[in-house]
């Protein structure tokens, strides 16, 4: 055979080759920019979840669950999405199949609740039952029952999963649980009409939407004082918080606004306009979108945080409600790991440089 005969086949293998890279990495980086779902309750007799793919915003799904809907918590590792519904259950969504896959029975009128970072508990804030109960993630049971202020709404579990923040609507007061022991201990009075709450990622201070006091209160969590107080909009009835730590949202039910605060100077250093009387806010696990849920609309806008504007809206059947963070990561499941894509690389490779070897010997021969 010829050279250049030889030379045309070592390109086509290269060409090969090279598309065959190309195409994992597209797979690859498709993998990793997978949609997070946004699981959004729609109350008001619809008494569903509408399931957003965060990437195209589009309603990819609805779930019917229990009545009233209105708190929401994701698993870390992203399989499990719980949602308290005022009629003293709890849905378990499995994210896989988005299927309610477990109804559990906690306290009079559930508002707020939070998954430990282990996912092994649920923590949920019964509002009229005072109470905060404690669901094992495995049998989908209450194990515990903590007494707290009055009228629980909002809850959060620390990064480190051993403590859990209460709000206390009616009392004006911040209730700390020890989940080693199930116990309250520490009671904080911060802002009026304490509603909606969020964790800092390093777990240093919390942030508490404080809605009779149209401002956002900050705890420093190693002495469990409220260090700052920051005015925000209207009534203010949840908080979330960027996964980098460096700033804070808060939307503003009765002025149709979201308040962006610099949590470096705990001040407010932005205000986006979105829907009506928005009730939820909730930030992308890579922190470039705040999704918000318009109850008063029947809409979810997207804003951009690079810009602060609203760059999509998404219609809903109904006027949602979704305290908590309610984008659930993507599960480890759905993509390939970075050690099976090597694999397979390695594989793809060595046939490539087989077909090479048996080609040149053929070209020799």
């Amino acid at each position: 055979m010829s050279i250049a005969f030889v030379s045309s086949h070592v390109r086509r293998a290269r060409s090969l080759l090279t598309a065959v890279l190309v195409g994992l990495l597209t797979l690859l980086g498709a993998g990793a920019a997978l949609a997070q779902n946004a699981y959004v309750p729609t109350g008001g007799g619809a008494n569903n979840v509408s399931v957003i793919n965060t990437v195209t915003n589009t309603v990819v799904g609805t779930l019917t669950v229990g009545n009233s809907p209105w708190g929401v918590a994701a698993s870390s590792d992203g399989t499990r999405v719980y949602i308290a519904n005022g009629s003293g259950t709890v849905s378990v969504i499995n994210t896989g199949t988005n299927t309610v896959i477990a109804t559990v029975t906690v306290g009079s009128q559930p508002r707020g609740l939070g998954v430990s970072p282990d996912g092994t508990r649920v923590y949920v804030a019964n509002q009229s039952s005072n109470t905060v109960s404690v669901i094992n993630t495995a049998t989908n049971a209450v194990v515990a029952t903590v007494a707290v202020g009055s009228q629980p709404i909002g809850l959060a579990v620390s990064p480190d999963g051993t403590r859990v923040y209460v709000t206390n609507f009616a009392d004006n007061t911040l209730s700390v649980i020890n989940t080693a022991t199930n116990t309250v201990v520490d009671t904080v009075t911060v802002g009026l009409g304490p509603a909606g709450l969020v964790v800092s990622p390093n777990g240093t201070r919390v942030y508490i939407a404080a809605n009779l006091a149209n401002a956002a209160s900050v705890l420093d969590t190693a002495t469990n004082t409220v260090i700052a107080t920051v005015s925000v909009g209207t009534n203010p009835i949840s908080a979330a918080v960027s996964p980098d730590g460096t700033r804070v949202y808060v939307e503003n039910f009765a002025s149709n606004n979201v308040s962006v605060i610099n949590t470096a100077t705990n001040a407010a250093v932005a205000t986006v306009s979105v829907g009506a009387n928005p009730r939820g806010v909730a930030v992308n696990p890579d922190g470039t979108r705040v999704y918000v849920a318009n109850a008063g609309s029947g809409t979810v806008s997207a804003i951009n945080t690079a810009t602060n504007a609203v760059v999509a809206t998404v219609t809903l059947s109904g006027g949602p409600t979704a305290i908590g963070p309610f984008i659930a990561p993507v599960a480890a499941a759905a993509v390939p790991t970075l050690s099976e894509w090597a694999l397979i690389l390695l594989g793809l490779m060595l046939a490539a440089g087989a077909a090479l070897y048996i080609q040149r010997r053929q070209a020799v021969a």
